[in-house]
C-alpha cells in the first residue's frame, strides 16, 4: 500500500502533509500547554504562509534539539534577507525537497536567534512581532535591544 502511495504522491507533497499532521498533533497535544514570549505571556502564531517554525506548526516553539533556535517572529525585508545570504544564510532560495518555498519582504519566519543577534550587530535587523517571539531568544538578544525592532507594540 505504502509503495503504490509512494509512486503517486511527490515528494513535496509527503512532506507538506507531514507538516500538517504534525501541527494538527501538536495543537492537539499541546492546547493548555503553551510556551512562552518574551513577555512571558503565551506565544501567539508567527506565521502559516509561509508555514515556519522549529516544528512546521506556525509557531516559533522550540525544544533542546532546536540548536538554532529558530525562536525569532520576523517580518522580513529584502534588505534582511539579502545580508543574510550574504552572510551564509540563504533564506531566498527556493528547497520545494524540504517544503521551503524560499522567502520574500513581507513574509514571517521564525528566524533563528543567532542570526537575528548576528543582523542587528550589522545594522540590518528586521521588524520583528514581540508577542510571537519565543522567550529563549533573550538568551542571545536583551529585550530593549528587542523592543527597538518591535511593530507590534502599542
Amino acid at each position: 500500500m505504502y509503495s503504490l502511495l509512494k509512486e503517486k504522491i511527490r515528494k513535496e507533497d509527503l512532506f507538506l502533509l507531514m507538516q500538517i499532521l504534525m501541527k494538527k498533533f501538536l495543537m492537539h497535544n499541546n492546547k493548555n500547554n503553551f510556551q512562552k514570549n518574551v513577555l512571558d505571556e503565551n506565544l501567539e502564531e508567527c506565521s502559516n504562509d509561509p508555514l515556519t517554525g522549529w516544528f512546521r506548526d506556525g509557531c516559533c516553539n522550540t525544544d533542546e534539539n532546536d540548536h538554532g533556535a529558530h525562536t525569532v517572529c520576523a517580518k522580513v525585508t529584502t534588505e534582511f534577507l539579502e545580508w543574510l545570504k550574504e552572510a551564509g544564510n540563504d533564506l531566498i532560495t527556493p528547497h520545494p525537497q524540504f517544503g521551503f518555498p524560499g522567502l520574500k519582504d513581507g513574509d514571517g519566519w521564525c528566524v533563528c536567534a543567532s542570526w537575528y543577534a548576528k543582523a542587528v550587530e550589522a545594522g540590518k535587523g528586521c521588524p520583528i512581532f514581540l508577542k510571537r517571539t519565543h522567550k529563549n531568544t533573550l538568551k542571545h538578544l536583551p529585550i530593549e535591544t528587542l523592543k527597538k525592532f518591535a511593530i507590534d507594540l502599542s
